[in-house]
C-alpha cells in the first residue's frame, strides 16, 4: 500500500520510545533493597504495566477522565505493594517509583539518532496515553525533539476509542490517512488503522523484559514492520 501520502508520524510513546520496564524494575529494586526485600521485581513491575494499561486504554468513552497516567501508575503501585508484603515502603520511596522514575524513563537507543531525520521529512508527533508531562520530562531526559505532543489527557478520549486518533489527525490539520500510527503494539496499530491511519509496527522483543511482550508478532493488517527506527526510516526512504 502506498505511502505517498503520509505527512505525519504518530508515535505511541510508553513502550514503542521509553523502556518502561527497566525504569520501573531499577527503582524498585532500589527501593526494596533498602529494606532487605527480595521479590520478583521484574515481574511485579509487568504487573503494574498490565494493570496501569488496563485504566487507561479506553477511558473517557462513558464520562470524562478523572485521573491520568501518573495517577494510575500510584494506584497500582499502592496496590501491587499491599498484596506483595511491601508495606515498608515509604511514601517518598514510592513517589521515585510511581513519579520519578517513569519521568525519568531511558529512550530505546535505536530512536533518538533516528528522530532528527524523520523530522526532516515528516511531522513527528508523540500521540500517547501517557500524561503530558512524562512526554516532556522524559524528551528532557532523552534529547528528543518532538514538533508537537498529543496526549489522550488533552482530548479526554483515550486509545484505542477513535476519537483519540482522529482528534490527533485534526489538531495536525491531516487527514487520518495522512498520518501514519507508529507502535510496538497491535492493539493500539489495530484501532488507528479502524480510525483511517496508516501503521508501521515496530519489534520491541524486550519491552516485557525476560517475560516477552503479549503480542510479539504483527497483524497482516500493518503497512510497515520495521525491526527498530532505522529500519522504519529506511523503509519510508529517509536517509540516516
Amino acid at each position: 500500500m502506498s505511502l505517498d501520502a503520509v505527512k505525519a508520524l504518530t508515535f505511541d510513546t510508553g513502550g514503542t520510545i521509553l523502556d518502561w520496564h527497566t525504569g520501573f524494575s531499577n527503582a524498585l529494586a532500589k527501593a526494596g533493597a533498602k529494606h532487605g526485600l527480595e521479590k520478583d521485581w521484574p515481574g511485579i513491575v509487568n504487573e503494574l504495566r498490565r494493570r496501569s494499561l488496563r485504566r487507561m486504554v479506553n477511558l473517557g468513552k462513558d464520562s470524562p477522565p478523572e485521573y491520568n497516567f501518573d495517577d494510575s501508575h500510584r494506584v497500582v503501585l499502592d496496590e501491587l505493594i499491599a498484596e506483595n508484603g511491601l508495606d515498608a515502603i515509604t511514601e517518598e520511596e514510592r513517589y521515585d517509583i510511581w513519579w520519578t522514575a517513569p519521568h525519568n524513563f531511558v529512550a530505546w537507543p535505536d530512536f533518538p539518532a533516528v528522530l532528527p531525520k524523520l523530522r526532516e521529512r515528516f511531522i513527528c508527533a508523540s500521540l500517547t496515553i501517557l500524561s503530558f508531562r512524562i512526554v516532556i520530562d522524559t524528551a528532557k531526559r532523552n534529547n528528543l525533539s518532538w514538533d508537537v505532543v498529543i496526549s489522550c489527557e488533552g482530548i479526554g478520549k483515550y486509545k484505542t476509542l477513535p476519537e483519540a486518533y482522529l482528534t490527533g489527525a485534526k489538531w495536525l490539520q491531516l487527514k487520518p490517512e495522512e498520518c501514519l500510527m507508529v507502535a510496538c503494539h497491535n492493539f493500539d496499530l489495530d484501532a488507528a488503522k479502524n480510525a483511517g491511519f496508516k501503521t508501521a509496527f515496530i519489534r520491541r522483543p524486550d519491552e516485557w523484559g525476560a517475560e516477552g511482550p503479549p503480542d510479539p508478532e504483527p497483524n497482516p493488517i500493518h503497512d510497515i514492520v520495521a525491526d527498530g527506527f532505522p529500519d522504519l526510516a529506511r523503509q519510508l526512504g529517509v536517509q540516516l
